[in-house]
């Protein structure tokens, strides 16, 4: 009980005061040795380590720098080759349209065709053919093309098909 009395009648700030003269000795004793060393071109562990270390740092430094520009690089390529890739995929998509377009213009054609030479037509046939128009209709309206040639067939179809509709087919 008499030590924890004792720390009480301890003169703190005189403590700290003489850590720190302390301190401020130590360092005044050792600047001059690392002043020779610095002049002599020795090196110590400390200062390897330090040195060993700042060129660590540099190397990462360098390497990040590299590793950001590689970065830089593969994002450009990659949005390169985005570029690419919707020109393709808009050439494939035109390319399946106008197949469409060609198919449905055909079909309408052909079924016209075998109307004009006087073959007869299933009713099946010919509501396909009324089908397959609207869809034609919707696709070109959709993509801001021009019916031109599939005008006439059309009408020769619907002619026919109102004409086997009063007939009674």
């Amino acid at each position: 009980m008499d030590a924890i009395k004792e720390l009480w009648n301890i003169n703190f700030p005189y403590v700290l005061i003489s850590v720190i003269i302390i301190l401020l000795g130590a360092r005044a004793v050792v600047s001059p040795f690392e002043w020779a060393i610095d002049r002599l071109g020795l090196e110590t562990k400390w200062m390897r380590r330090r040195r060993e270390e700042h060129d660590l740092l540099l190397n990462t430094s360098k390497n990040l720098i590299a590793l950001q520009e590689k970065h830089m690089e593969d994002m450009k390529r990659s949005d390169e080759h985005d570029e690419e890739m919707r020109t393709d995929i808009k050439k494939l998509t035109d390319l399946f349209i106008d197949k469409q377009i060609n198919d449905y213009r055909w079909e309408i054609i052909h079924l016209a065709d075998t109307i004009s030479s006087g073959k007869n037509i299933s009713k099946e046939c010919l509501r396909h053919a009324v089908s397959t128009y609207e869809k034609y209709e919707k696709i070109i309206t959709e993509h801001g093309l021009v019916n031109g040639e599939v005008e006439i067939s059309i009408e020769v179809i619907r002619d026919n098909y109102q004409q086997k509709l009063k007939e009674g087919f």
